[in-house]
Order: structure tokens, then C-alpha cells, then sequence
């Protein structure tokens, strides 16, 4: 079929930003998907000409349901010009490409926003949004950024710190002083000089805001001009996650958050993957569990046919639709947590270990928090500083949907201090991660005096899982993850400033400890 396809350079702020057009056939005035993103580095030496017949390639369903498709690649990347640096100029760019799509003589007077991961963010960064624009499909993408760099004051090194690295600046700076290592220098205030060789305010400004009250986070660096972006919308959102997704409690909070109109003409679908709607190898495979396996591989041009012609979708407005992992089903439902809490009591007596940040125990997987999905655990046993507690059998099919929670009961020889829960369930291939949290004495209790006995309260992220008869949960606890979130010092005072590390004393008193389980 002969479909209209080109590409342009949109000016944005003196900046030529390359956009590729793809119209339907014939002529007329079309509703227009709007798509900017930044992956797109490895189409800097291909032809225009190249790009758009791939984004032609790609897009060819749309095209034949009649919507115009505008593809930007974003400031410093792929053919793009200027210098990338994550989420400062996509606010201006975007509406910029906005306005652009606004005068051209394809435009119907109808935009469609759609993306996934950053690629939603840049819409985020948009808001307010103009009342042509008529629905969204927004990804994988919290609206909060604190959630995005920080777990109650404990910087998640291998989620937005990491990815920052890769991002900033990509085209002129390709060459970083950057390895696995590099988040455990001291002190890190240190980290953009080393690794960039420049200083670069709003990320040393992060690093020394790990309190979600800190000043920075109300800045247009710290993410002001995209929070509740969609709290109160003129237009339908699909919103989509999955339980292992790196954002998956930014998301439910967003949804959570949403007026009563909005979220009622809205849905949000959750998958029992990751960040990509899929597993790693040491991941468990569920049957119908991704979402086009579910809705179908056009499910996204469905939700916008949805709204602009009232056809059916797969899915539920209003709702909540997710896959109840070893239940294995879908369901449709407001999600609210249960009110009814099982209590389990993780011990009889108090347990010490020693912590020592030259050697932090490590977890397999990111879980909901961090990169790296779902995961079985290593065998209990393997380091002395990580408690291992099974909990007894259950003596029933036991549903558990909601916030889990958990509280411990600790003391440490040391001002400030850190500790980590990690709940699995067991199975038979081995112990499969269900959630992690992170928190430290300060952060809960300030001025912490040591070796006194304190309780430190633990929230887990939304899930939904069966735990069948006979089966149990394994809780791991910890002073560290450092495969994931940076290792503690074990010094009290600000965590980006300290220069030196010491060991400490950590003692758990397990017959106070539990978690909470919300159960249906």
C-alpha cells in the first residue's frame, strides 16, 4: 500500500529535533499518535530514508486504521541535535512538537499521546495539556522521580543513577569512566567528576537529597514539572505495568491518585513481568501472562479506537485488570487491598550479625524496585550477615493481595545503620522472589542512640499472588543489597558525604518481627 511518509527537522528552542511523518492513504485530515523517544542512537549513521521506511515498517497496522503517526527522536539522540541530558528540555520539546503538529494540514484536531518508559516521560514533562489532546497510552512510568533514584533514603544505584549514566549526554560524550563499581566510591559527591569529568548540578543536587522532603524534588530538575500529571485529565489513559516492573508502586499510586472522573474513563493492566512485559531465564513462565498474549498484538490501537469510536476492548474502564501469579488467571477489579491481615511472627529469639560495607551480602533480582525482574533466590545459609526464617506451611490456598508489610524490632551498635527485608515464596524449583524494602535507622528515627531496641516498619509494593497449601514464605534479612541500592557506611550524617566505612553490630529480636500479609 502507498502510504504518505517523510521526515523533518522540527525546531525546537534553535535545536533541529529529527521527526519522521507517516500519513494513511489518501487525502484528508487524520488523528495524530505522537511518539518521541531517545533509543534510537544506533539510526545516527542510517539514512533518512532508512528511518523512515522502518518506522513505516513498524507502524503499518495504524496507519491502515486511519491515524497519522509523528516519531521524533529526542534532543541528542539518533539524528537529533544538541545534547541529551534526561528529562531537562523534553517538557519544552514535546510541546513544541505539539504546537508543530498543530499547523500542519494533516492535523484533524486530534492528538493521541503514546509511550512507554521514557519514552512516557517526556509526555509527563508536557503537562498541562492542550484539549486536543483526546487520550494516552502512558507505560512503565512513574510520575514521581524520587520513587525513580531513591527507596525510603537508600539510593537505587541500578535503576535511575545507572541509566542516567548511559543517557547523559550519549553523542558527545561516549567515552565515561564508569564500571560496576563506581556508585561504592567515597565519597560520591565525587561521582559526576569522575565519571562525566564535569560537574553536573541536578544530579549532584540528587545525590545529596535522599529525604523525599529535600528541596531539590520540588525543582524542575528534581521532577516538579512532572508531578500529577495525571491526577486530574480531560482524556482517557491506559496505563500499563507488571509486577516485577520497576515502577510498578509509582504506578499503582498514580492510579490511586487519579480523580474519579478520570480514573473512570481510564484502565490500568498489570502483567506478571518486568519492565519489557517479559523473564529473564531464571524466571518463572506464565501462561497467558503477557499482555498481547491476553488483549491481542493491537490492544494499544484498540484503546485509542475505544475512544475516538466506542469499540470494545479486552479490558474493563475504571478497573484494575491483572494476572494473579500461581493462580494463573486474569481479573478485573478495583484492586483495593484486603482488610483482613494475617500476622506472622518470624522467630523465638534475637539474632546478631555482623555487617561489614567492604563486603555487602547481594540479592538476586530487582523484584519491583530495581532492574532484573523476578528471580529464585540462592539457597539459604550461604553468608552469615543475611537471616534466613521460613514460615510454617499454610494450611489452606491463602490469596494475598495488596501492600505487604512487615516491622522488625532491632538495635545496632552503630548511630546509623541500614536494613533490608526480602519476602519469597517456595516452590519447588526454589525460592522465588516476591518483594523487597530498604530503609535505615535515621531515615525512620533520626537521631538513633546506640544499642537501643527500636522498631523499623517496612511497605511492600502492590502484588497479587496465591500461596497454595503446604507451601511457605521465606523472609530474608539484611543490612545490605548492594547488587541493587548503594551499600551503607554504617555512619550516620548525610550518605553521598561519608569517606570511610565501619562495621556494625546489628541484632534483630525475631520473636518481635513479623510481617503482615493481606489475604482475601
Amino acid at each position: 500500500m502507498q502510504y504518505k511518509a517523510y521526515s523533518e527537522y522540527v525546531i525546537s528552542n534553535e535545536i533541529n529535533l529529527f521527526t519522521v511523518v507517516l500519513l494513511p492513504q489518501g487525502e484528508g485530515k487524520f488523528p495524530t499518535v505522537i511518539v518521541r523517544t531517545p533509543y534510537v542512537d544506533w539510526l545516527e549513521e542510517k539514512t533518512e530514508e532508512f528511518i523512515v521506511d522502518l518506522c513505516k515498517g513498524e507502524s503499518v497496522e495504524w496507519l491502515d486504521r486511519g491515524y497519522a503517526m509523528v516519531i521524533q527522536h529526542c534532543r541528542g539522540r539518533g539524528k537529533s541535535d544538541g545534547d541529551c541530558i534526561p528529562y531537562v528540555n523534553e517538557g519544552v520539546d514535546s510541546n513544541n512538537l505539539y504546537n508543530w503538529v498543530r499547523e500542519q494540514d494533516f492535523y484533524n484536531g486530534e492528538i493521541y499521546l503514546m509511550g512507554s518508559s521514557y519514552l512516557t516521560s517526556v509526555h509527563y514533562c508536557a503537562q498541562p495539556y492542550g484539549k486536543d489532546i483526546k487520550g494516552a497510552i502512558f507505560g512503565v512510568q512513574d510520575t514521581e522521580r524520587y520513587n525513580l533514584c531513591y527507596r525510603n533514603g537508600v539510593l537505587k544505584k541500578e535503576l535511575q543513577p545507572s541509566w542516567y549514566v548511559t543517557m547523559y549526554k550519549a553523542k558527545s560524550k561516549k567515552e565515561k569512566n564508569y564500571n560496576s563499581n563506581s556508585f561504592e566510591m567515597l565519597p560520591l559527591t565525587d561521582f559526576t567528576k569522575t565519571v562525566f569529568a564535569e560537574d553536573v548540578c541536578d544530579f549532584d543536587a540528587m545525590l545529596r537529597s535522599p529525604s523525599p522532603i529535600d528541596d531539590f524534588w520540588q525543582t524542575h530538575g528534581g521532577g516538579a514539572d512532572a508531578r500529577g500529571a495525571t491526577t486530574d485529565l480531560e482524556f482517557p489513559v491506559l496505563y500499563f505495568t507488571g509486577f516485577y516492573d520497576i515502577y510498578t508502586g509509582g504506578i499503582f499510586d498514580m492510579w490511586n491518585k487519579m480523580s474519579d472522573r478520570s480514573r473512570n474513563n481510564s484502565a490500568l493492566l498489570v502483567s506478571p513481568y518486568d519492565h519489557g512485559d517479559g523473564w529473564n531465564k531464571d524466571a518463572i513462565v506464565f501462561e497467558k501472562g503477557k499482555r498481547k498474549e491476553k488483549f491481542g498484538a493491537s490492544y494499544t490501537i484498540d484503546w485509542f479506537d475505544s475512544i475516538r469510536k466506542g469499540t470494545s476492548i479486552g479490558f474493563e474502564k475504571g478497573k484494575v485488570t491483572y494476572y494473579r501469579i500461581f493462580d494463573n488467571k486474569w481479573y478485573t477489579d478495583n484492586f483495593y487491598s484486603s482488610e483482613k491481615d494475617l500476622f506472622l511472627t518470624l522467630g523465638k529469639g534475637k539474632t546478631t550479625y555482623t555487617y561489614d560495607p567492604s563486603d555487602p551480602p547481594k540479592f538476586k533480582g530487582g523484584l519491583c524496585c530495581n532492574f532484573g525482574g523476578a528471580e529464585f533466590q540462592n539457597e539459604v545459609g550461604l553468608r552469615d550477615d543475611i537471616i534466613s526464617v521460613y514460615t510454617e506451611k499454610f494450611d489452606n490456598d491463602t490469596v494475598v493481595q495488596g501492600k505487604m508489610r512487615a516491622r522488625l524490632t532491632v538495635s545496632s551498635d552503630c548511630e546509623d545503620t541500614c536494613f533490608y527485608v526480602r519476602i519469597s515464596i517456595e516452590k519447588k524449583e526454589g525460592d522465588y522472589g516476591l518483594r523487597d524494602d530498604i530503609t535505615t535507622l535515621a531515615f525512620q528515627h533520626g537521631n538513633y542512640i546506640p544499642n537501643t531496641e527500636v522498631s523499623l516498619d517496612f511497605t511492600f509494593d502492590e502484588h497479587s499472588f496465591l500461596i497454595k497449601k503446604d507451601e511457605r514464605l521465606r523472609v530474608d534479612i539484611s543490612s545490605a543489597d548492594s547488587a541493587h541500592y548503594v551499600r551503607h557506611t554504617n555512619n550516620k550524617g548525610l550518605y553521598s558525604e561519608q569517606t570511610t566505612t565501619k562495621i556494625a553490630k546489628n541484632t534483630v529480636d525475631l520473636k518481635n518481627s513479623y510481617i503482615i500479609l493481606p489475604v482475601l
